[in-house]
């Protein structure tokens, strides 16, 4: 009985073609969105993302069932082929899509490893710590501060970097900070919105030549107000009074300075190179890696010297602490860096990229813009990808967007980008960094306490959208409609 049903299931599939409502297309997509395999693939990746929800509780790395998931589809995907080379070209084309990305991100990614690892984030942290805030004045420097970091050091990182500023200073006070994780989870989303390094989406949309660079910052006052709609709302239900200041000193590591002047080094030759010489960003990243390299060499061959003169001071100072410090000083090491990059990041990433690319092959993504893009209109359709951001994750929702590839205005274009890196906010599970703040705020800010600000954060995720579209409309700042 399972050989027969076996043999008929595969039967159906090998013949799926002759269901197809049309030919093949070269590389951009088949007509067999109606077939067998089309409607597994399209299961495959339901239950596949699913998985991914419930990665918390089921202590399951979110790369993993999307990587199986692509893996099935594309297997799907040859099956119902009748051109194997055409099949080829589209995998080779969605695969370089994401080797530029994932590089690129590798890159950026080191360089925070680094930063984290001379203790930049840890020293900016201490700083906050003893200067004795307020808890008004507290919310906002780190809402603040996440939206101004977030567009070069991305939402992720900021977000963490501010919640233990806040755990750290306001520890017994749960209200205040669940409000300040929702805060920050809103700001470094903003942030992160108006530039190509924010948000992974965003460096996407620069990287496939929709939005250029210095275009990005049309949306710099959209996300001002998404940022700062809920927040002047959440502002008057702030515990009154301040937290007890707290004494923290945090020394700099060696070469801790000169490595964000590379990466700002870094970031300039991605953009001068991506505008003035025509080259992916990629490449200015992946030269900025060998800034960091021979910087590393550098920081290795003088360590000897420079310990020897801190020993020589701590010595003449009887400083026992600093003295056992500098016994544990270990040579600065880039490849430590690249591995403690986000690896389930990039292969969550990869297996997103290869199945909505498998999705779009099978035709789903032609459709699904016909009855976006043409049906429902860019600017509606804008705004409900946003909120399916929230739901889903802007990630593949940006991606589809993509490969759809629709045929709508600059403005537009910007308005997509906004509304999906923004949208994210809307829930804790909509963002990279929201899931992030549950995990490391456990306890304090979790999913019905974001939810509890949903409608203040709802309306800043609207007056903003209003405002990209009153810039171009009535300013007259970028063309909105066709």
């Amino acid at each position: 009985m399972l050989r027969t049903l076996f043999a008929l299931i595969v039967a159906m599939l090998v013949s799926a073609p002759v269901f197809a409502s049309g030919s093949t297309e070269a590389v951009d997509h088949m007509n067999a969105t109606g077939t067998l395999a089309g409607y597994l693939a399209v299961f495959v990746f339901a239950i596949a993302y699913l998985v991914v929800v419930g990665e918390e509780k089921l202590q399951l790395r979110k790369s993993k069932p999307v990587l199986i998931a692509a893996g099935i589809i594309w297997v799907l995907v040859g099956i119902v082929s009748t051109d194997h080379t055409a099949t080829k070209a589209a995998f080779s084309r969605n695969f370089l899509d994401f080797s530029e990305l994932m590089l690129f991100l590798l890159v950026a990614m080191t360089y925070i490893s680094a930063l984290e690892e001379r203790r930049v984030f840890e020293g900016l942290r201490a700083w906050m710590v003893q200067k004795g805030f307020s808890y008004r004045s507290l919310f906002w420097i780190t809402g603040i501060l996440s939206f101004l970091i977030s567009p070069i050091a991305d939402n992720l990182t900021t977000a963490l970097l501010m919640c233990a500023v806040v755990l750290k200073v306001a520890e017994g006070q749960n209200r205040f900070i669940a409000m300040a994780c929702v805060n920050i989870v809103v700001a470094a989303n903003a942030g992160g919105a108006f530039s190509p390094f924010g948000d992974i989406t965003t460096l996407m949309v620069w990287q496939a030549g929709k939005v250029q660079f210095l275009e990005f910052f049309d949306l710099f006052l959209p996300s001002i107000v998404n940022f700062v709609v809920p927040a002047l709302v959440m502002t008057v239900f702030l515990p009154k009074g301040k937290p007890a200041s707290i004494t923290e000193e945090v020394e700099l590591k060696r070469g801790a300075k000169r490595i964000m002047g590379f990466f700002l080094l870094t970031i300039a030759t991605a953009v001068c190179g991506h505008q003035f010489l025509g080259l992916p960003p990629v490449f200015g990243m992946m030269v900025g890696l060998g800034y960091l390299q021979f910087f590393g060499y550098f920081l290795r061959v003088t360590l000897p010297k420079s310990l020897e003169k801190k020993r020589t001071v701590a010595e003449e100072k009887a400083d026992r602490e600093k003295l056992r410090y500098l016994g544990s000083v270990v040579p600065f090491d880039i490849f430590r860096n690249v591995a403690r990059a986000e690896w389930d990041t990039l292969l969550f990433f990869y297996g997103v990229v290869m199945c909505v690319g498998g999705l779009g092959y099978f035709g789903y993504l032609q459709l699904v813009s016909v009855f976006l893009f043409e049906g429902v209109g860019a600017s509606w359709a804008a705004f409900g990808i946003g909120v399916i951001s929230a739901i889903v994750d802007n990630i593949p929702v940006m991606f589809a967007v993509l490969e759809m590839n629709p045929a709508i205005s600059h403005g537009h274009w910007l308005l997509v980008t906004l509304a999906a890196g923004v949208g994210g906010s809307l829930l804790s599970v909509g963002s990279a960094a929201g899931v992030a703040l549950m995990g490391a705020a456990r306890g304090h800010y979790t999913f019905m306490s974001h939810l509890r600000w949903a409608p203040v954060i709802f309306l800043g995720y609207v007056a903003s959208l209003l405002v990209h579209l009153w810039l171009g409309n009535i300013l007259g700042v970028f063309e909105v409609y066709n």
